[in-house]
């Protein structure tokens, strides 16, 4: 039970936090000796747990782009017909680099080193953000859904953050903080809903036996609360421009796979 709640807080966390919640699941998987076990339904319900949680956080923000994106089909064309377009065009791209990795992605996630090698690959783009946030150049939303969606479509990658990468490639597109945190999470929602879809047809496909751990419940209900509340701390931490402290952690986390797969020492 206290291996399926660690799960379930660390998803919450590390979900919205720039140090990639896949990394972290799959080390944990891993040194809990979860390895063998089929935790694909586990898995399923703690994204959607955190999934729910950026639905709510982002409710207001989901409706207006929804409301001016089918209006502008039949009317006016606001802010969010074009939001909703550069929107879709982040999640297609995504798709595009995402789904031929998928193979790559399930050997990466079984080995500690290569997490370890996303983690200080994560590092260094965090370490980079002072530098491109300071670029003041003015592409259009279209253009910047295009680079961040190729952002996030690498970030499938375990050690890889999701959060980290688009919000990066956010400022460095000449984004403004505040509209760099908001892109970022919108675009993550049909992205992930996405590849849980896939995840679950596959799941379903195969005919296997669920494995829910005893205390899935509240490893769910912990990954819904704390993922509610990372968003809220992540929000303040990009306004303040403080999020790419994060790097330090990544990048000590990373080594010590590495070392440690390694036996360096």
């Amino acid at each position: 039970m206290l291996e399926s709640i660690t799960l379930g807080v660390i998803q919450g966390l590390c979900e919205f936090l720039p140090v990639s919640s896949s990394g972290h699941l799959a080390l944990l998987q891993y040194f809990f000796g979860l390895g063998n076990e089929n935790l694909v339904a586990f898995d399923l319900l703690l994204h959607f747990a955190t999934v729910l949680a950026s639905l709510i956080y982002f409710r207001r923000e989901i409706i207006q782009v929804l409301i001016e994106w089918f209006g502008g089909w039949f009317g006016k064309k606001n802010f969010g017909w074009e939001y909703g377009w550069a929107i879709l065009i982040a999640t297609f791209l995504t798709g595009i680099i995402g789904l031929p990795l998928r193979g790559v992605v399930e050997i990466m996630s079984s080995s500690p080193l290569y997490v370890g090698f996303g983690l200080i690959f994560t590092a260094i783009v965090l370490g980079c953000v002072p530098i491109i946030s300071g670029n003041d150049k003015n592409h259009s939303l279209l253009k910047i859904a295009v680079v961040v969606g190729i952002a996030q479509g690498i970030a499938v990658l375990p050690g890889v953050s999701r959060s980290g990468m688009t919000i990066a490639a956010c400022l460095f597109m000449g984004l403004e903080v505040k509209e760099a945190f908001r892109f970022s999470f919108l675009i993550s929602i049909p992205a992930i809903v996405g590849a849980n879809l896939l995840e679950a047809l596959k799941f379903l496909k195969t005919g296997e036996a669920a494995f829910l751990p005893e205390g899935y419940v509240w490893a769910c209900l912990a990954a819904f609360v704390l993922g509610l509340a990372a968003l809220g701390i992540m929000r303040k931490l990009v306004l303040n421009e403080k999020w790419p402290y994060f790097g330090i952690y990544c990048l000590a986390l990373g080594a010590l796979m590495v070392v440690l797969s390694l036996q360096l020492f």
